[in-house]
């Protein structure tokens, strides 16, 4: 089975030539790099990894796109690209004819972009990416989705997934899931996945979890198992790398080898019509 991190953030050092936005708090002290993030995965087990650039990164994806095209068996990148600057539509046709390049991540949880989506400033986006067949991860919170189902409905070629379950990154157990009926209700639009990404970081529970494991039964119920895909956020995990992958494949034994399979790494890979290879040298 090849195992798939569908999200690790990256990014490079605070210097005068690539500053970090004013106020922003990196999840780490020392940067997560690609170098360092194949370090991390070699000795937790995991095979392959989506890159996204950091909020720090100032919506450059350079230093991610050289670790995929350095590594393109093991690393890939889903982008940043700021949609509010008038330019951004004139790149979306040709996005992903960049080498390593996947697709797009957009964050509606930030204020601007969060207004933009409400107000109807960013509808051009949505027709766009559908043409290009641009994959595309979207950070929301529940309050959010009922417009991501207008999207999926209006637009059904657009191939839409929904990071971290669309959970409050400030909530924990009960509280941080209390709204996941708004995201089950979803799974009727098949243009729709869900990361079951960075989920230790919602719960106060330790490994394995066990607190977390109904939630993600509620989900499969509703997605299956070829619409789920899972990841961890790394450069925020509250567990070890190592106990993120086991959660899955150790951890839940309802869950048989199949879906685990397309859980744990085929799902994200067929999504994003990415093949790499099996087989790497540590």
């Amino acid at each position: 089975m090849q195992i798939v991190d569908a999200q690790v953030h990256v990014w490079s050092t605070n210097t005068p030539d690539r500053p970090w936005p004013p106020g922003y708090k990196p999840h780490r002290p020392v940067p997560l790099t690609p170098s360092l993030l194949l370090e991390e995965m070699n000795a937790a087990g995991v095979d392959c990894a989506v890159l996204v650039p950091s909020q720090m990164e100032n919506y450059r994806n350079d230093r991610a796109l050289e670790g995929a095209c350095a590594h393109p068996d093991r690393l890939t990148v889903m982008g940043r690209l700021d949609l509010l600057l008038p330019e951004a539509r004139a790149s979306i046709a040709a996005w992903c004819n960049q080498p390593g390049m996947r697709g797009l991540r957009c964050s509606f949880i930030e204020t601007l972009w969060g207004s933009a989506l409400a107000e109807g400033r960013l509808d051009w986006f949505w027709p766009e990416a559908e043409k290009a067949g641009m994959p595309l991860m979207l950070m929301m919170h529940h309050d959010q989705l009922h417009m991501v189902d207008e999207v999926a409905q209006r637009y059904p070629a657009c191939k839409l997934t929904l990071d971290h379950l669309a959970l409050d990154s400030s909530k924990r157990d009960d509280g941080a899931f209390r709204d996941l009926d708004k995201l089950l209700a979803l799974a009727k639009r098949p243009n729709i996945m869900v990361k079951v990404s960075a989920l230790p970081t919602y719960t106060t529970d330790s490994y394995p979890f066990r607190r977390l494991h109904p939630y993600v039964r509620r989900v499969y119920d509703a997605f299956g198992p070829t619409r789920m895909f899972w990841g961890t956020d790394l450069s925020r995990l509250t567990c070890s790398y190592r106990q993120a992958v086991t959660m899955f494949t150790e951890e839940m034994d309802w869950l048989s080898a199949t879906d685990k399979e397309w859980i744990m790494g085929r799902g994200i890979c067929e999504w994003l019509g990415w093949n790499p290879g099996k087989n790497h040298v540590e």
